[in-house]
């Protein structure tokens, strides 16, 4: 009795344990081994060859992995701040507005369109042509519209091509981040805002100093949320530029050195050090779930 007592959680989480050594940790381990070997797709093959470090070599010195980081550094900042700043907003005021469910309901909807359409969608707001052909991209046809020339939105400047693309994860985006922002702080007790108002602070020292600190749990889980959201970003950038123009970043870039290049060792420390970049976020909110059940 005592011996099938001592086993018996192992055969509820086992398989579990099972699926994720296969599926998680397995791979994980070869795709770090496979970061300091060459070309090939059999890790023992005959013509794979330990490479050491050069591999890694690459991602922090190449002027296109450069580029890549650097980009995914700007991602990091625009869309996080956007997203969550935005959201935050837009579930403070609409909470006031008579028709609430479907302003919501509207904002939202990008974020139940695919990645990948929601990308064509805005390939055809970018649409440029030549100066004297009829414009079919929105955004041009406005510009030509008010006398104006068509504009390449993206094949402007690489900050500029950066930040149009990083528009497209806004709009989608930002609609998650409004509906858990929103529930949030409809959980606040409407006695906290009531006893501010009645003491004499405007509603900028009610958001400020009682509605704010309140949501910072919230907020700071959306936003590690969108941190590990977009540092794995790939769909916009791959069907909107494939990283041309000065818009790769770290996840095309990974996609294109095995599936393009065939060179699954730079793939694969591409890959780790992706995984490395998103671990501290996947950590700290791991961290703040486990003190939020403990204080319950």
């Amino acid at each position: 009795m005592f011996r099938v007592g001592r086993w018996r959680p192992w055969l509820f989480v086992g398989p579990a344990l099972l699926l994720i050594t296969f599926f998680l940790v397995y791979p994980t381990v070869v795709t770090i081994i496979r970061s300091f070997f060459g070309r090939g797709a059999q890790l023992f093959g005959p013509r794979v060859h330990y490479v050491g470090f050069a591999n890694w070599k690459y991602v922090f010195t190449s002027p296109v992995m450069l580029t890549a980081l650097r980009n995914n550094v700007l991602w990091v900042v625009l869309f996080t701040t956007c997203t969550v700043g935005i959201g935050l907003i837009l579930a403070v005021m609409l909470d006031r507005v008579r028709y609430e469910k479907i302003l919501k309901s509207v904002i939202f909807v990008p974020a139940a369109i695919s990645m990948v359409g929601a990308s064509i969608i805005w390939k055809f707001v970018y649409a440029f042509r030549p100066e004297g052909m009829p414009q079919i991209g929105i955004l041009n046809a406005i510009v030509v519209a008010l006398g104006g020339k068509p504009i390449g939105w993206l094949l402007q400047r690489p900050w500029i091509n950066n930040i149009c693309l990083i528009i497209v994860g806004i709009w989608i985006w930002t609609g998650f981040c409004m509906v858990i922002l929103s529930a949030a702080y409809k959980n606040i007790p409407k006695q906290l805002l009531e006893a501010a108002r009645i003491d004499g602070a405007s509603e900028w020292q009610v958001f400020h100093r009682v509605v704010l600190p309140l949501l910072v749990p919230t907020i700071a889980v959306v936003g590690t949320t969108m941190v590990v959201t977009v540092l794995k970003i790939f769909d916009i950038v791959y069907v909107m530029t494939n990283g041309n123009f000065s818009t790769e970043v770290i996840a095309n870039r990974m996609y294109k050195e095995m599936f393009n290049y065939f060179n699954y060792g730079r793939a694969s420390a591409i890959a780790v050090v992706l995984l490395i970049l998103i671990m501290p976020f996947m950590f700290l909110n791991i961290r703040r779930f486990t003190q939020q059940e403990g204080g319950r």
